[in-house]
């Protein structure tokens, strides 16, 4: 079967969504941008800095059937009592496997608009992934129901100013436990992170924190002297943005872009109280939890990214045959036509890596396709942003000005191979699980 063979319900849906995308959300990210560019300061991160095209946009997306494609099983039933059209359909209108919805991710990357309008969008898709996963019944219902029906958006804090990050186990923020009169539980809060993506949104009301337990307080003293997991004391918790101890001390900008009003900030824990409610899965769970959010995570990435280097590789082809120089069309010139070849390369690479590795994740599973996703982590952000680049150099100043969409395209492509860990780290990954590979067959020969 072709990687990208589609049922035909699954074909008919990427034709209506590729119309939606094409002719709804592309137009509108004028009107979007224009909207934000009014407000300045704070108050780009203010209810009234939020683009009214895109709660429009969100609801054609409902009503055409694109709403939360990304859910890989139906919803709890808790989580439907009362679920209406009034207050939106929670459930898709297809339940898609990875490889079948990372061919429509394609599609949603060509518009910076569309995921979010299809309730598609990082990193609200990878947290409730989590809940639906590992969340328990009052979890849900507290914040995935309205993350769900896209009423609210969250945040996901792992990244630290002060420590290398990419090695979890360097991260400082700490929860520490106390056990109080009756074996009570609470844990308070402290640390620092950054990149904390949309955390200023003014509709971001919950976060997913990742933390190193504290067992330090004396209530605790025969659980500071278990032995440290291999993974350390990691913990996801459940933060919601309206703690008073949860401060955002300040935008932070990508190459010059702010990205309001999601955008990325500077977030401040101090003494940030929770119980026992706030914790995922379990203390010392939070490697696990972070691991199945990056699996079927970086397919969607992945292909988003594919479908705006290909969004880039048509603008890029228009212009070759519209410009001239040096008494030719841009097309007519060698060093062009090996541009447009090397992108063509470069594209449909990205492309079947991919889809490839989301065939392995719905037959093997994440565990079992942990070779080609620390594969395409690295490879397919080169690969697309190696076409944007090419885009770039053919529309020359008008490719790193705002009036086409390139040089952001080109920012974000960039930023994508440290968004989840730098390519290293990837490329470690990889060697290690090939080198046991060849081990095994070595090993089998004797």
């Amino acid at each position: 079967m072709s990687l990208l063979a589609l049922s035909p319900k699954a074909s008919a849906l990427k034709e209506k969504l590729e119309k939606f995308v094409d002719e709804r959300c592309i137009p509108a990210e004028i009107d979007y941008e224009r909207h934000v560019e009014q407000f300045s300061g704070a108050d780009r991160w203010s209810p009234e800095a939020v683009p009214p095209v895109i709660e429009r946009l969100k609801s054609e997306a409902r009503e055409l059937g694109f709403w939360n494609l990304f859910l890989p099983h139906p919803v709890p039933g808790h989580l439907l009592a009362g679920d209406d059209n009034e207050s939106g359909s929670m459930s898709p209108s297809i339940y898609l496997s990875n490889r079948e919805y990372g061919i429509l991710c394609e599609v949603m990357g060509r518009s910076s608009l569309a995921p979010e309008a299809c309730n598609c969008s990082a990193p609200d898709t990878g947290n409730m992934e989590v809940l639906l996963k590992h969340g328990t019944k009052s979890q849900q219902s507290a914040y995935l129901k309205s993350l769900l029906q896209g009423k609210i958006r969250s945040a996901f804090l792992m990244t630290e100013p002060d420590v290398a990050s990419s090695d979890a186990r360097n991260l400082e923020t700490k929860l520490t436990k106390i056990v109080g009169e009756g074996g009570r539980v609470k844990y308070v809060l402290n640390g620092k992170k950054w990149w904390s993506t949309g955390a200023m949104d003014p509709r971001c009301k919950v976060a997913l924190v990742v933390a190193k337990m504290d067992y330090s307080h004396p209530s605790c003293s025969s659980e500071g002297t278990k032995e440290q997991p291999k993974r350390g004391y990691q913990t996801v918790v459940i933060v919601p943005m309206t703690h008073p101890g949860v401060k955002c001390v300040r935008p932070l900008t990508v190459f010059g872009y702010d990205d309001a009003p999601h955008g990325h900030a500077e977030v401040c824990l101090e003494n940030v109280v929770l119980d026992e409610s706030a914790v995922v899965l379990g203390e010392g769970r939070g490697f696990e939890i972070s691991q199945s959010r990056l699996g079927p995570g970086r397919i969607h990435h992945c292909m988003r990214a594919v479908g705006l280097a290909a969004r880039c590789y048509e603008l890029m082809l228009e212009r070759t045959t519209q410009r001239r120089t040096f008494g030719k069309y841009l097309h007519e010139h060698g060093s062009c036509r090996e541009l447009i070849a090397d992108s063509a390369s470069d594209l449909e690479a990205a492309r079947l890596l991919t889809l490839s590795c989301a065939e392995d994740i719905d037959s093997l599973g994440a565990r079992g396709a942990r070779d080609k996703i620390a594969l395409i982590k690295f490879t397919v952000p080169e690969l697309t942003s190696r076409v944007v680049d090419r885009a770039v150099q053919i529309f020359g100043g008008a490719g790193v000005c705002g009036d086409f969409p390139l040089a952001r395209a080109l920012v974000g492509l960039r930023t994508l191979r440290i968004a989840d860990g730098p390519d290293a780290v990837h490329k470690q990954s990889l060697a290690l699980l090939e080198l046991k590979k060849a081990k095994k067959r070595m090993q089998s020969r004797i």
